[in-house]
């Protein structure tokens, strides 16, 4: 069974005063969407000897506008954005020589986070285990720009944020 690492590159200091023991919440948050997962999804890549890696970067609006820009073509900054290797047609042939394989790359606006937690009245702790849990699944295959695929996503949000003590965010939706 795969190792899953997570890389975490603070860019903005103000996170680690916003959240306590950032990148150990982090690993908390990426040991339960993948504990999940194995559980009760059917991915080949978990299954695997090879290491697995994840790319956190915790940095700001400014970045994560221009990194939306550029390869969504929105001109705006947005929470969370992941970059999915998965979602190239050659996955498995990549990695092949490699000793791990790469997921992909999850970046977090700080300043949009805190933003959506005062306007939802959560903590930022349960905000951005959310935004994780969210990219995580994104890495791992999942998306939500059909209904139905949505719906199954926002569910195993629910079910990881569970086990993490972290009520619903799709709650009064």
């Amino acid at each position: 069974m795969s190792e899953v690492i997570l890389d975490t590159v603070v860019e903005d200091e103000r996170w680690p005063t916003a959240i306590e023991n950032i990148e150990q919440v982090a690993d908390k948050v990426k040991s339960a969407a993948f504990s999940y997962l194995r559980t009760h999804e059917d991915l080949a890549f978990l299954s695997g000897e090879k290491p697995l890696r994840v790319n956190l970067c915790l940095s700001d609006d400014d970045t994560v506008h221009r990194l939306n820009k550029e390869f969504r073509g929105q001109d705006k900054p947005t929470n969370v954005l992941s970059f999915a290797n998965l979602d190239f047609e050659d996955f498995d042939a990549e990695n092949e020589p490699f000793d791990e394989i790469e997921l992909g790359d999850i970046i977090v606006a700080y300043e949009t986070m805190v933003r959506e937690a005062a306007e939802q009245e959560i903590t930022l702790y349960a905000h951005f285990c959310h935004l994780l849990t969210h990219g995580l699944l994104h890495l791992s295959g999942y998306d939500h720009i059909e209904a139905d695929e949505a719906v199954y996503m926002e569910n195993m949000e629910r079910e990881i944020l569970q086990t993490l003590d972290i009520a619903n965010p799709y709650e009064g939706e």
